[in-house]
């Protein structure tokens, strides 16, 4: 399922109504009903208190509120907006409220006695709020989260930017939102998603054919996308026909997110997997791996790589069909050598994760760092966190990225696809959410994870399956869609055992099978899950 912003969702109302002759009225009806068919799907019948604003947003909610007045609720409209600035549709709705005599005032603030007992249907603003809500709307909002009254937002909660998550000034947290024919970016992206509760993603009747515009860019990863890319495991195989992965990992300290990726990429159904690491160490490997080989490669003495590993490396590659490197290795002049030569001269795909993507960025800026992708013979796939993404940008003029205190980065979307492109490499940038991206500017957003995942490991995890697919002949992009999703899909399985403040990067690769499981048979509903 496609992902839009405000812009584009804009867009494709235009079309439907100037080009397919939809009325824009009938959209507002039919959005109408379909947020108060959800109301009664939740809420038995009860007071009422649709909050309206002037725009389209607040017509939606007048014909939502109209319904219910119709089906036996008690119903009372307050509009948060000037009676001579109402758009066309909301003033038509208006107008059809006060024939069926439902109680109806203008207001610029909230009482108790108004919301007591109530369910709220927030209508006030919906994707095309741009500014910084202001004056004594942000008492009313406030108020409304204070008292934690039940509210359904309409399209989006009223006060989030729809294209950027981003609270604009303040917000209403919502338990449920109901939206119309395709999820909007701030639905998913943080701190907004925070705000939305469970979505709803309703059919209005807007023609399929602009749903799934080529031109709209941004997708949303989902059961029913995952299930189709799990790589097949005929009856008649062996270990060779599901790829031998070599992982190049770990260091004096971080023998352990060497540890991980192996297993996840086992896990994950690669037939072979070899574990390259400093000499110096592979006994403590070697006491530590049952189904993993392992090669030693020449250290620098004080149990760290050395550049004359590249030697060994290269003689290898012709055994393999992918390489992971970067979880635990450290970044020194040694590992920043490794990370140019691998790039430009490796024949198979490359994963690269943390330590790798900061020797990379160790003396290189997103200009030098793209002359040195442009050399590269095979994919490669980033799999950077904010604060490695940030390191790759140093010094570009094209990419930003601007810092909140919640996730780390504001635009990440666009972030993602603009730097994938850039540089013709594949891109995972992880947090919350997971964003996967492509050279070709397609992005695609993860809907599974959770909050227990932010622990040491999850990371050198999630590398390991991703190395695994693409060992298994998935595409690069194929690969981390796939991989980002079970990843999170094994955590929020997980979680529901350990809790979330327990879990463990280990617990992840401990019920990737469970994960596997629930893609193949395909049993996650999500579009009406709790994304």
């Amino acid at each position: 399922m496609k992902i839009v912003n405000a812009n584009e969702m804009r867009e494709i109302d235009r079309i439907a109504v100037d080009k397919y002759g939809i009325a824009s009225l009938v959209l507002m009806e039919r959005a109408g009903l379909s947020t108060a068919s959800r109301i009664r799907e939740i809420y038995s019948k009860r007071k009422v208190i649709a909050l309206c604003g002037g725009g389209n947003n607040g017509g939606d909610g007048i014909a939502a509120a109209r319904n219910l007045h119709n089906w036996g609720y008690k119903v009372k409209i307050l509009m948060f907006a000037k009676k001579d600035c109402l758009s066309p549709d909301c003033q038509n709705q208006l107008k059809i409220a006060q024939k069926m005599n439902i109680s109806i005032e203008f207001r610029d603030s909230l009482t108790m006695a108004d919301i007591h007992g109530g369910v709220i249907i927030d209508a006030i603003f919906g994707t095309g709020l741009s500014k910084p809500v202001a004056g004594k709307l942000t008492e009313v909002f406030s108020f409304i989260n204070r008292e934690n009254i039940p509210v359904i937002a309409v399209d989006i909660p009223s006060g989030v930017s729809s294209g950027t998550g981003e609270i604009l000034g303040e917000a209403i947290k919502a338990d449920y939102t109901v939206t119309f024919g395709l999820p909007k970016r701030g639905h998913f992206l943080y701190p907004g998603a925070e705000y939305k509760g469970r979505l709803f993603i309703e059919d209005i009747g807007l023609p399929v054919e602009l749903l799934k515009s080529d031109k709209i860019k941004v997708h949303m990863i989902d059961s029913e996308v995952v299930s189709g890319l799990l790589p097949p495991r005929p009856s008649f195989s062996h270990k060779g026909d599901y790829g031998h992965v070599l992982i190049i990992a770990g260091s004096k300290g971080k023998t352990g997110a060497a540890i991980m990726c192996a297993k996840a990429a086992m896990r994950s159904g690669a037939g072979l997997v070899t574990l390259a690491v400093p000499n110096s160490l592979i006994d403590v490997f070697q006491e530590r791996v049952t189904e993993e080989m392992t090669m030693p490669l020449s250290d620098n003495g004080e149990g760290s790589l050395s550049e004359k590993a590249l030697e060994n490396i290269f003689a290898f590659i012709p055994n393999v069909d992918v390489i992971a490197i970067g979880p635990g290795i450290g970044v020194s002049e040694d590992t920043e050598k490794i990370m140019h030569e691998l790039i430009q001269n490796s024949t198979v795909p490359l994963v690269i994760d943390a330590d790798g993507i900061n020797s990379l960025a160790k003396s290189q800026n997103t200009e030098k760092i793209k002359k040195i992708f442009k050399k590269a013979k095979a994919p490669i796939l980033l799999t950077p966190h904010p604060g490695e993404m940030a390191r790759l940008l140093k010094g570009s003029d094209k990419l930003r990225l601007t810092s909140n205190k919640l996730n780390g980065d504001k635009d990440r979307i666009n972030t993602a696809i603009l730097f994938s492109k850039e540089t013709g490499s594949y891109l995972v940038l992880k947090g919350a959410p997971t964003i996967a991206a492509e050279p070709g500017g397609r992005a695609f957003i993860n809907t599974t994870g959770n909050p227990g995942m932010a622990t040491a490991g999850t990371g050198d995890v999630l590398t390991g399956i991703m190395a695994a697919f693409i060992g298994q002949g998935l595409a690069p992009l194929d690969a981390s869609i796939l991989g980002v999703y079970l990843h999170g899909l094994s955590g929020d399985i997980a979680v529901k055992e350990k809790g979330r403040h327990s879990l463990i990067a280990a617990d992840i690769i401990d019920f990737l099978s469970n994960a596997f499981f629930e893609v193949a048979i395909g049993k996650r509903n999500d579009n009406t899950a709790d994304f």
